[in-house]
C-alpha cells in the first residue's frame, strides 16, 4: 500500500481540479478502498483516445487499490445531457442505448482491470423511482442554482428554450452518487457542475459528500480543438494498428508531451527525462515512437505495435519524409476543403488540374498512404502530412 502522499502524486497527474483536495486526503488516510465513480452516457458506440483520459485515471485509482464503479447511464441517456448544448438534445431510443452500452463494456476493459471494476446501469435505481420520488428529489435543488450553470444561463439570457426535463439531468446524475455511495467522482471539466450537484445531494441525504475530480479535454490531432469524430481529428481505440501509429506520429512535438501525461502510464519522472533529453538536442521522434508503441500495444498487442512501427519506418524510408516539414494553415467554411483545392492553396501543386493529375498517377499521399479518391474532402480540424511526388511535403492544418 502506497502512502497518502504517493497516492496524491499519482491522482494529481494530469488532473484539472480536485474538489476538495483536503477531503480526498482524509478519505485516503483511512486506509480503506474508496468507491471511484465515473458515468458514461452510451450516446456513441465507439471510444477515441479523448475518452480514455478519464478511463486512464480510473485505472490509476485501481492500481492504488480502489474500486471503480463504471456507470453506464442508460436511464440518463434517455433524457440527454444538456452540457454544452445550445438547444434541447434529442434523447436516444432504448434499443440504441443498449447496443451502444455493449460496445462500451467491451472497449473499456482494454484499460480497466475487470476484477476491480463494477459495471452498473443507473436504470437499476432510477427506473423504479415513482413520480413522488422524483418530486422529492427535485425539491432538494433550486432553479436559481440550476441557472448558475453556464450553458443554461446563456440559453436563458438569449431567449433559447430550456425544457424542464433538462433540469432533471444533473439531479438524476447527482442521485447516482447517492445510490452508489461514491467517495470520488470523475468527469471532464465540462461536467464540473453535475459533479458538484452529486456532492450537494449526498449531503442532503446524510452521506459524506464525494470528492469531485475533473480531467481536461484532450486536444485532437490538430493540437487545437478537442478530439472529436465530427472534427475528424480523433484516434479511435478500434483503429487498425498502422492507422493508430501513423496518426499519433502526426501530432506536433509540443502536444506530444500532453499526450504523454494524459494517455501514457509511464512514470512522470521518465517523461520529464525524455523531455529534458529532447530539449538538449535528442530527436523528438524517438520519444514519439515510444508513445505510439505504448498506445498501440494497449489496444492491440505488443506484436501489433512492433509491426506498426516497422511499417511506419518502411513507409518513411520509401517516402523519404524530411524532419523539417513546413507547416501550413488553411481556412475553410467549416465543411472542409476538397483535396485538389487544398493542394493548390498549400502550393504543393500549381493548379487543381495538376492536383487531379497527380492523384491519378498515384503521386499524392496523406501520412504516407496513397490517395485514390479525387473527391476527398479534408475535414475542418484535420492536421495531416501531405506529399506530392518525391520532394513536395507540407503538414497542413485545416481551420
Amino acid at each position: 500500500m502506497v502512502s497518502t502522499a504517493e497516492a496524491m502524486e499519482v491522482i494529481r497527474r494530469g488532473a484539472d481540479e480536485i474538489l476538495l483536495e483536503d477531503a480526498l486526503i482524509k478519505k485516503l488516510a483511512k486506509g480503506k478502498p474508496l468507491k471511484i465513480k465515473a458515468g458514461f452516457d452510451p450516446t456513441a458506440p465507439d471510444l477515441h483516445l479523448g475518452h480514455t483520459v478519464l478511463i486512464n485515471k480510473l485505472r490509476q485509482f485501481q492500481d492504488l487499490g480502489h474500486e471503480v464503479l463504471f456507470l453506464i447511464g442508460d436511464f440518463t441517456a434517455m433524457i440527454g445531457d444538456p452540457t454544452g448544448k445550445s438547444a434541447t438534445r434529442p434523447p436516444l431510443s432504448r434499443e440504441e442505448i443498449l447496443e451502444n452500452a455493449k460496445t462500451y463494456e467491451h472497449q473499456v476493459f482494454k484499460i480497466l482491470d475487470p476484477e476491480k471494476t463494477s459495471v452498473l446501469f443507473n436504470s437499476s435505481w432510477l427506473g423504479g423511482m415513482s413520480a413522488a420520488d422524483m418530486i422529492q428529489l427535485a425539491a432538494k435543488h433550486t432553479v436559481a442554482r440550476m441557472l448558475e450553470r453556464d450553458d443554461f444561463s446563456k440559453r436563458y439570457k438569449s431567449g433559447q428554450s430550456i425544457s424542464v426535463h433538462e433540469f432533471l439531468y444533473p439531479l438524476v446524475q447527482g442521485y447516482d452518487s447517492v445510490a452508489m455511495k461514491a467517495d470520488v467522482e470523475l468527469g471532464g471539466t465540462d461536467q464540473k457542475f453535475n459533479l458538484l450537484v452529486g456532492r450537494q445531494l449526498q449531503e442532503a441525504y446524510g452521506q459524506e459528500p464525494q470528492v469531485a475530480l475533473t480531467m481536461p479535454i484532450l486536444e485532437g490531432l490538430d493540437g487545437v480543438q478537442k478530439m472529436s469524430k465530427s472534427l475528424n481529428n480523433y484516434i479511435g481505440i478500434t483503429d487498425k494498428p498502422d492507422n493508430m501509429f501513423g496518426k499519433l506520429m502526426s501530432i506536433s512535438d509540443e502536444i506530444m508531451w500532453r499526450y504523454f501525461e494524459l494517455l501514457s502510464f509511464a512514470p512522470m519522472s521518465d517523461i520529464k527525462k525524455m523531455k529534458a533529453d529532447v530539449d538538449s538536442g535528442a530527436n523528438p521522434r524517438d520519444a514519439k515512437i515510444r508513445l505510439c508503441m505504448e498506445i498501440v500495444e494497449r489496444f492491440h498487442s505488443r506484436e501489433a505495435a512492433v509491426s506498426a512501427n516497422e511499417n511506419f519506418i518502411a513507409r518513411f524510408r520509401r517516402g523519404a519524409i524530411p524532419d523539417d516539414i513546413p507547416e501550413v494553415i488553411l481556412s475553410s467554411d467549416g465543411n472542409g476543403l476538397p483535396i485538389a483545392n487544398l493542394l493548390k492553396d498549400a502550393k504543393l501543386v500549381s493548379s487543381t488540374s495538376e492536383a487531379m493529375r497527380m492523384i491519378k498517377q498515384g503521386a499524392v499521399k496523406i501520412n504516407g498512404e496513397r490517395v485514390e479518391d479525387k473527391s476527398l474532402i479534408c475535414a475542418t480540424g484535420s492536421r495531416e502530412v501531405f506529399q506530392v511526388g518525391k520532394r513536395r511535403f507540407a503538414r497542413i492544418l485545416v481551420n
